[in-house]
């Protein structure tokens, strides 16, 4: 993908995101920004307060320098960097993140052992592995992480991996959704810690619980919402 076509794609999804949430006082201030990075295009997304410069990024698996360009632009401080799962096309760049801007980590530790695996991970992809570290928090079940004007849940929602979480933006009417639920269809889990029965468990009681009109922003591809995908992802039925 040209460097043109990036930010053609990064401005629509981050243009039909906005044009998803409330166009309120609540989200005057909001910055937000979802774009692919790295070779299997992992949805990186950038979330910000304009009002106090205060930002956090979630699945920064790539391109490290060029979300910390996009940080400075912005004028934002980074406060917090969030994982979803410890797949290296989500983790790959948080500890180098972590070292540009002195922001914490925070990955849910049942993923512990697939981060210690950096290595076999890169090999599946003929890569060479990125530096990692042991996360600095733990995103466990039902924490409270994210912004103070734009808080989010953490959401255990295993299958994917045994560590998986969904971020829970209820205020926004948004979940950032890793790779547990996409736009027609679900998260693989035929490598290490995956589990399929248990991934439809986590969707149906975790995930399809949320309002209808609540916004998913999955760990690759398009946007969704949860009725959408209720209604009519073939993985889902009759749930």
């Amino acid at each position: 993908m040209s460097h043109h076509q990036d930010i053609k794609r990064r401005r629509s999804i981050d243009a039909h995101v906005r044009s998803q949430l409330d166009c309120d006082s609540m989200t005057s201030s909001l910055i937000l920004e979802t774009f692919p990075v790295g070779p299997l295009q992992c949805n990186c997304t950038i979330m910000g307060d304009q009002t106090n410069g205060e930002a956090i990024v979630i699945d920064p698996g790539d391109e490290v320098d060029r979300i910390h360009r996009r940080l400075a632009d912005l004028g934002l401080k980074l406060k917090q960097i969030l994982i979803t799962h410890a797949h290296i096309d989500h983790v790959g760049g948080a500890l180098k993140l972590r070292k540009l801007t002195g922001a914490p980590i925070f990955l849910n530790e049942d993923d512990m052992l697939l981060l210690q695996m950096m290595a076999t991970q890169a090999a599946w992809l003929g890569i060479q592995p990125p530096e990692v570290a042991p996360p600095d928090e733990n995103l466990s079940d039902g924490r409270q992480v994210g912004l103070s004007s734009y808080p989010a849940t953490v959401l255990h929602t295993p299958g994917h991996t045994e560590g998986s979480v969904c971020l829970h933006f209820a205020p926004l009417k948004m979940v950032i959704a890793g790779d547990t639920l996409f736009a027609g269809s679900i998260g693989r889990t035929d490598l290490p810690g995956g589990n399929s029965e248990q991934i439809i468990e986590s969707i149906q009681t975790r995930l399809l619980t949320l309002p209808d009109e609540t916004r998913v922003l999955p760990g690759h591809g398009p946007s969704t919402t949860i009725g959408a995908e209720r209604k009519t992802n073939p993985f889902l039925r009759p749930y």
